[in-house]
C-alpha cells in the first residue's frame, strides 16, 4: 500500500492560526503532510522566504509526519513530483470554494491521479487571511491572537 502524502501549498506570508489548525487536522489523515511555499517572482511579500520557512518550521517542529518545503512552477507539478497522492485545501467560505473547486477540476485533468481535499475552516478562524495580516501588521495592530502560539511578528 503506498503513503498517503498531501500537500499543503500556499504563499503562507505569514502563517496563520488558520494554516495550523488545517495542518493538524489533517495529520491524522495522512501518512505525511508537506507544508509548501510556492515561490512565485511576481508576488510582493511581507516577510522573506526564508522567515516563511522558519514560521511553518517552527509550528511544527513536534510533528515529525510534516514536512516543509518550497517550490516553483505549477503547484499539480509539484504533487506529481513529489509523490503527494492529494492536494489538501481549506475553504473559509462560498468564495474560496469557487476558486478552489475550478483549481481542483483543472488538477485532475491535468493529473488523474492527485486529489484535492477541502477542509472546512474552524468557525473562529474564518475570518483569518494572510493577506488581512498584513494589512494590520501594516497598521500597527497586533496580530498575534491571529498567528500560531511559537510564532512572534513585532511591529
Amino acid at each position: 500500500m503506498s503513503k498517503k502524502i498531501a500537500l499543503f501549498p500556499g504563499s503562507f506570508d505569514p502563517i496563520t492560526k488558520g494554516h495550523e489548525a488545517l495542518v493538524l487536522r489533517a495529520i491524522p489523515l495522512f501518512d505525511e503532510v508537506i507544508v509548501s511555499v510556492g515561490v512565485n517572482t511576481i508576488k510582493q511579500c511581507m516577510f522573506t522566504l526564508e522567515q516563511r520557512l522558519e514560521f511553518i518550521r517552527t509550528t511544527f517542529k513536534n510533528y515529525p509526519n510534516v514536512k516543509v518545503t518550497t517550490y516553483q512552477g505549477l503547484t499539480i507539478n509539484y504533487a506529481v513530483q513529489i509523490g503527494a497522492n492529494t492536494i489538501l485545501r481549506g475553504l473559509r467560505n462560498s468564495t474560496d470554494f469557487d476558486y478552489e473547486k475550478s483549481i481542483a477540476q483543472m488538477n485532475k485533468a491535468i493529473s488523474p491521479s492527485v486529489d484535492t481535499i477541502f477542509l472546512i475552516t474552524d468557525p473562529e478562524l474564518a475570518a483569518i487571511s494572510s493577506s488581512l495580516l498584513r494589512e494590520l501588521i501594516k497598521g500597527g495592530a497586533n496580530v498575534q491572537p491571529f498567528l500560531p502560539t511559537a510564532i512572534v511578528i513585532s511591529n
